[in-house]
C-alpha cells in the first residue's frame, strides 16, 4: 500500500484514504521512474461507440509494479460506471490483461460489474482484452483526460409544444411547456415499487401524458426521466421495476417508451437517467455548462452536462465508483465492492456513521428514519450530528478531486436528501476547505452549488421535456 495522510482527516472515519490522494502518490513513483510509461484503456459500448483514457504506469520490473494493477483496476471500474461498456481493451501493459479478465471474469471480484455491463445493459458477453496503442493524438471528448470520444449533446430544446415526466419512486411528476414556458405541472402519488402488473407502469405514463396533452394545442416533443439505466430509450435496468417478473419485463417492460411513443404519432421521445436530467437541469437554470450533478439520497445518483451544455450517453453511475482505496473499506451490499459511492454520498453513509458518532440507533431502525434523526439532532446543534456531515463533507472533497481526473469540472450541483437543511451546508463547508488544502488549481475553478426553490418545482420536468430535439 501506500502512505496516505489527508490534509483533512473526516473526524469519524480518520482510516479513509481518498482515491485522489492514493493516485497522487502513485503518480509521484512513475515520475520518478525512468522506464514508466504509456498505458491505455477502452471502452467498448453495446453499440460501437468507444471511449480512450490515457495513463502513466510503473514499468513492469519496477519494485513497486504490484500497485500498477490495483491502479489500472480501480481506473477501470471508475471508467466501466461513468461511461459504460461491455469491452476493456488493454495496451502498453500486456501483463495486466490475464488478471483483469480473471478479475472481471464469471468467477471474479467484479463478477456483478461483468453481468450488469455485459449482458444486462448491452446484450452481449463481457470481455477484457489486449489491444495496440493508438497512435492518434488526444481529442477533446467528455472529460479532460483526451478519451477521443465525440460525445453528442442531447436537451436543452425548448422549443415547440412539450411535455416532460418524471418518474420517482413514491410520486410522478410531468409538467406541460409552450416555448419553454410551464403552462401545466401536476404530482401524483404512486407506488410503483411493489407493482407486478406492466400495466400498471405504462399506464400511469400515458397517464400523464394524456393530462398534459389536455393543456396544449398539440404535442411535438416528449421527454423523460427516471432512476435507471437507459439505452436507446429501452429500459435497462431501474429499481421503479423490481416487482415486475422477468420474463414480463423483457415483453412488455423493456420497450415500454418506444411503445408509447408509438400510442403519440412517433413524435420525438427521449427518456434518460434522472441524475443526467437533474445536471441538465441545473445547467438550464445556472445559464451555465459543465456541470456534475451529485444526488445524496437513498443511493448516490450522478448526472453529467458536458462544456458543449448536452448530455451524455453515459452511464455516470457514481454510486459503484470507487472513492476509498483502503483495505477492508466499507462494501456495496449489491455489487460487494469495497470503498464505492453508496457507502459514502446517502442515507446508508448517515446509517453507518451514526454508529461511529454514537448514536445508538437500533439495527433494525430503516436508514430513512436514521437519516430523520440525525436532521432533527442537527438543528439542536447536537456534535454527534455535525461530525456526521462534516464527514460527508471529507469524503466529497478528496472524491472531487479524484472526479477530476475523469470528469471537465466547473460547476458541482449537490442535492438530495442527506443534504437538506443545515447539514448539507456543512457538507459543502467542508469540502471547500478540502478542495482548498489539497486541491488548490481545482477548488479556484469550481463552484459548489444548491439547487432554488424554482429548480425544485419545475426543474425536472423541464429539462425532460427539452431532451428531444424537434427536427424542422
Amino acid at each position: 500500500m501506500l502512505d496516505i495522510h489527508p490534509e483533512i482527516p473526516p473526524p469519524l472515519d480518520p482510516a479513509f484514504a481518498p482515491a485522489a490522494l492514493w493516485t497522487r502518490a502513485y503518480r509521484d513513483l512513475v515520475a520518478r521512474d525512468a522506464s514508466a510509461r504509456d498505458v491505455e484503456i477502452t471502452l467498448v459500448r453495446g453499440d460501437g461507440g468507444r471511449s480512450l483514457h490515457r495513463a502513466r504506469v510503473l514499468a513492469a520490473a519496477h519494485p513497486r509494479a504490484a500497485l500498477t494493477l490495483r491502479h489500472v483496476e480501480r481506473m477501470v471500474k471508475f471508467l466501466l460506471w461513468q461511461r459504460g461498456g461491455c469491452r476493456v481493451l488493454i495496451a502498453g501493459a500486456d501483463e495486466l490483461v490475464a488478471p483483469l479478465a480473471r478479475i472481471y471474469g464469471p468467477q471474479g471480484a467484479r463478477a456483478f460489474d461483468r453481468d450488469f455491463m455485459g449482458e444486462k445493459i448491452y446484450g452481449q458477453p463481457f470481455e477484457v482484452a489486449r489491444a495496440e496503442m493508438s497512435r492518434a493524438p488526444s481529442a477533446p471528448g467528455g472529460g479532460n483526460d483526451g478519451s477521443g470520444e465525440s460525445v453528442p449533446g442531447i436537451g436543452g430544446h425548448l422549443d415547440g409544444c412539450r411535455i416532460g415526466f418524471d418518474l420517482g419512486g413514491s410520486d410522478r411528476k410531468v409538467a406541460a411547456l409552450i416555448d419553454g414556458r410551464v403552462v401545466y405541472s401536476e404530482e401524483i402519488p404512486w407506488n410503483p415499487y411493489f407493482e407486478k402488473d406492466p400495466a400498471y407502469h405504462i399506464d400511469g405514463v400515458q397517464d400523464l401524458l394524456v393530462r398534459a396533452a389536455s393543456h396544449l394545442p398539440r404535442v411535438d416533443a416528449i421527454g423523460g426521466s427516471a432512476a435507471g439505466v437507459y439505452v436507446n430509450n429501452e429500459v435497462r435496468a431501474a429499481s421503479l421495476f423490481r416487482s415486475v417478473p422477468p420474463e414480463l419485463f423483457e415483453k412488455d417492460i423493456r420497450r415500454m417508451f418506444p411503445g408509447l411513443r408509438g400510442r403519440w404519432g412517433g413524435v420525438p421521445f427521449e427518456v434518460a437517467n434522472d441524475g443526467e436530467v437533474t445536471a441538465l437541469a441545473g445547467s438550464m437554470f445556472m445559464k451555465d455548462h459543465t456541470v456534475l450533478g451529485i444526488s445524496m439520497g437513498t443511493s448516490q445518483a450522478g448526472g453529467y452536462v458536458t462544456p458543449g451544455g448536452g448530455i451524455t450517453p453515459w452511464l455516470n453511475e457514481l454510486a459503484f465508483v470507487p472513492v476509498d482505496y483502503r483495505p477492508g473499506a466499507p462494501r456495496d451490499e449489491w455489487s460487494g465492492d469495497a470503498g464505492c459511492g453508496v457507502q459514502y454520498f446517502s442515507q446508508q453513509a448517515v446509517a453507518r456513521l451514526a454508529r461511529a458518532a454514537g448514536f445508538g440507533f437500533p439495527d433494525a431502525m430503516p436508514p430513512p428514519e436514521q437519516l430523520a434523526a440525525v436532521q432533527d439532532a442537527m438543528k439542536k446543534d447536537d456534535p454527534r450530528a455535525r461530525a456526521i456531515y462534516e464527514t460527508i463533507g471529507g469524503y466529497l472533497g478528496y472524491s472531487l478531486g479524484h472526479y477530476a481526473d475523469f470528469y471537465e469540472l466547473r460547476n458541482i450541483l449537490i442535492l438530495g436528501r442527506v443534504t437538506s437543511g443545515e447539514g448539507g451546508a456543512i457538507i459543502i463547508a467542508r469540502a471547500r476547505a478540502i478542495l482548498q488544502a489539497a486541491f488548490p488549481a481545482l477548488a479556484s475553478r469550481l463552484a459548489l452549488r444548491t439547487p432554488g426553490e424554482q429548480e425544485k418545482r419545475h426543474g425536472q420536468a423541464i429539462a425532460a421535456a427539452s431532451l428531444p430535439k424537434i427536427e424542422k
